[in-house]
């Protein structure tokens, strides 16, 4: 019996929406009363399904366009990455072709035989202070004691060299020493490495109490002592305490160099045939003398 009633109903579930069509097709002057009767009550069933219809669809289509928004920007994002990493590459060769271009300037204006050279290798101390650089030798040949500079000023001098390096020795080392004249007073000194680990400084030896000397004055080589040539940035001054007359000034400066960003520098001939010791400041009238 059971299978009996539920046959019928699912006959009558199917011939119901074939006579509700039948009834919408034909036209109202054809319609009978069984088929406006078919219609009244397909009415609202009909409006309800249309309208989950319509929702469905609309969910169906947000879904399918936010996938494709979100297609979208993740392909968005790649391509920005993609800029971003061409924009940082850009400025970085830009930077490379600036530094280039000031090494050259610097080359055309102290030494055209001077050799460039590329810094391969850094030591650091504790407190990431660099105390040594490498330079690649390439096809030339880097001989100790050469001077070693960049655009910002004296770097320092090549303290031992092989076949394929050249360590060099930089202008904060304690064994380090130039001669010196304050660019604004034409004041001498020599300025001398502290080799602090901590922190980037020098000491400006052999300030004559009488010389004017003034914290920010910048310190340039003196060209005397037959290494270094004239007038190529070492230091700035940072302090200053004047000594009674007959006493040196105490002074403290700052390398024009910021040792952590070189990338390339400069390697010049020393200017004389021999090179001074940088233990011993030299002058006109000796170790010691006062121009």
């Amino acid at each position: 019996m059971k299978r009996y009633r539920d046959a019928l109903i699912v006959g009558v579930l199917l011939a119901f929406p074939f006579f509700v069509l039948k009834a919408n097709m034909k036209s109202p002057e054809e319609q009978s009363a069984l088929d406006e009767a078919l219609l009244r009550f397909s009415t609202p069933f009909e409006s309800v399904a249309a309208t989950l219809a319509r929702g469905v669809t609309g969910v169906l289509s947000d879904y399918f366009y936010l996938v494709d928004v979100k297609r979208d920007n993740e392909r968005l994002a790649y391509e920005n990455a993609r800029l971003r990493e061409r924009e940082r590459s850009l400025e970085q060769a830009q930077a490379d072709n600036r530094q280039l271009r000031r090494l050259l300037q610097l080359k055309d204006s102290t030494e055209p035989d001077a050799e460039t050279a590329r810094v391969i290798g850094k030591d650091y101390t504790e407190f990431f202070r660099v105390t040594r650089i490498v330079l690649d030798q390439g096809t030339r040949e880097i001989k100790p004691h050469s001077p070693v500079v960049s655009p910002d000023g004296v770097v320092g001098a090549v303290l031992h060299a092989s076949a394929e390096t050249a360590e060099v020795e930089l202008a904060v080392d304690a064994a380090f020493g130039v001669d010196v004249e304050d660019e604004r007073t034409h004041a001498r000194g020599f300025v001398r490495g502290t080799g602090d680990p901590a922190r980037y400084g020098c000491r400006v030896e052999m300030v004559d109490s009488r010389d004017e000397v003034d914290i920010g004055d910048l310190l340039v080589t003196s060209g005397k002592g037959r290494w270094f040539p004239r007038g190529i940035p070492v230091a700035r001054v940072t302090r200053v305490v004047k000594r009674e007359l007959g006493r040196d000034q105490d002074v403290d400066a700052l390398p024009t160099v910021d040792f952590s960003r070189l990338d390339s520098v400069l390697v010049l001939s020393p200017v004389g045939d021999e090179t001074p010791s940088a233990n011993v400041p030299t002058g006109p009238t000796g170790p010691r003398g006062r121009p």
